[in-house]
């Protein structure tokens, strides 16, 4: 369930964020409760407090006093955002290059995942 060679705060964070990008959290949505989460996964409640706080300090998530944590306004565009921003500046440039590399061209790849070339219609 969890990798170990990578914090569980921050795969917890990150599953958080798929939640958010998957539209199961939208803004509005409180996260389940630190103690649950910790129930829930067997985790000690700073691990999980963690992970919450640094959602905080991106502001994607609000901490409402007496109430818990809620998704913002604006986070799912904010993610968003620089998820792609994150994709095109670490993941894209490896693909661009095993692309190269296998000789393939975009028209191949697109009629193989079967999404139409940009500009045709469907």
């Amino acid at each position: 369930m969890w990798n170990e060679n990578r914090p569980i705060y921050l795969q917890l964070k990150e599953r958080v964020v798929g939640m958010m990008l998957d539209g199961l959290l939208k803004p509005g949505d409180a996260l389940p409760s630190v103690r649950q989460v910790a129930a829930d996964y067997q985790l000690n409640p700073i691990t999980v407090s963690r992970a919450y706080q640094e959602l905080v300090d991106e502001t994607l998530v609000e901490k409402r006093r007496g109430l818990g944590m809620y998704v913002t306004e604006g986070a799912v565009d904010k993610l968003l955002s620089s998820e792609r921003e994150r994709f095109v500046r670490e993941e894209w440039p490896a693909m661009v290059e095993r692309i190269r590399r296998l000789g393939l061209d975009i028209e191949q790849l697109l009629r193989a995942t079967n999404v139409p070339p940009q500009g045709a219609s469907a």
